[in-house]
């Protein structure tokens, strides 16, 4: 018989928070595979468990090598116990690769629920939370960044990520670029720690408070994009793509911003500009095309 794939949440903060059957599971498990062996060494003595299994390392830069050995494991009928340094593994943690190693093997994988920093945040945000995405970490380079939050810039459901606290001031102030300065927004720090704070406003504000440093765990959740009230024709979207490319866009970020601004699927905007050009190609007294 094979045996089981056991992921495990983990305190995102507060060692009380732990799950009650995590100090089971760590006492059960034949291998416990852990993102930080020395995390883990403080979690158990503050749970008062020892594994009773071996433990090894999993994290990012070993997730890819080390994976074929804990499915060997698997395959051989052991249980294996994942744990990340916080919070629930696969989310913005190693986990994915072993998850689909063991589905595909048909493997039994199950959960111990833990510790949420993404429903946690939500809840403390103030901010509709009935219909939400998470966006993870969004690149660090500036361009990449302002490519990723283009994409969303239309999403009505709120939207939570993950920052590191040396990035935020950016990361904020570039949200207030193209979501607007004026959307909502809670940055939530240290959630469930001592020095837990939840810091809520419109982008600019937090963007100019971030800029003079914050420390710690950082989750963002922003509002989503409100419905749009102005109705604009065809022709109008066009001038302000074209706007856009003169200031130096390109085309599709700027038919991205457009379609964000008005609150219109981007491929209605892209439509708009493909019959312009489409018009702009034909003769003004024939209608033929030019050749």
């Amino acid at each position: 018989m094979t045996g089981t794939l056991v992921l495990a949440g983990t305190p995102i903060g507060d060692v009380a928070d732990a799950p009650p059957r995590l100090a089971a599971e760590l006492t059960a498990a034949d291998i416990v595979a852990a993102e930080d062996t020395r995390r883990l060494r403080r979690l158990t003595q503050a749970l008062g468990v020892q594994p009773g299994g071996r433990t090894v390392s999993y994290f990012e830069g070993n997730e890819a090598a080390r994976t074929p050995e804990l499915v060997e494991a698997l395959a051989g009928g052991a249980r294996v116990l994942l744990v990340t340094d916080a919070g629930m593994p696969s989310v913005s943690d190693p986990g994915y690769r072993l998850v689909a190693a063991a589905v595909e093997r048909d493997i039994r994988v199950t959960a111990v629920p833990g510790p949420s920093a993404v429903l946690t945040a939500l809840a403390l945000s103030g901010l509709p939370v009935d219909r939400f995405c998470f966006e993870g970490f969004l690149p660090r380079k500036a361009g990449e960044r302002l490519t990723r939050l283009r994409e969303v810039a239309e999403e009505r459901r709120t939207l939570v990520y993950f920052e590191a606290p040396h990035r935020l001031d950016d990361t904020l102030a570039a949200m207030a670029e193209v979501f607007g300065g004026e959307r909502r927004a809670a940055v939530c720090r240290e959630l469930t720690k001592t020095y837990e704070e939840i810091k809520r406003g419109e982008l600019t504000e937090l963007a100019a408070w971030a800029a003079e440093g914050v420390r710690g765990e950082i989750t963002v959740v922003v509002e989503g994009a409100p419905e749009s009230t102005e109705v604009l024709g065809a022709d109008e979207l066009v001038r302000r793509v074209q706007v856009r490319e003169e200031a130096g866009e390109r085309r599709k970020e700027a038919i991205a911003a457009v379609a964000a601004d008005a609150g219109l699927p981007k491929r209605e905007v892209f439509d708009a500009v493909v019959a312009a050009k489409n018009a702009a190609l034909k003769s003004p007294t024939d209608g033929k095309e030019l050749s």
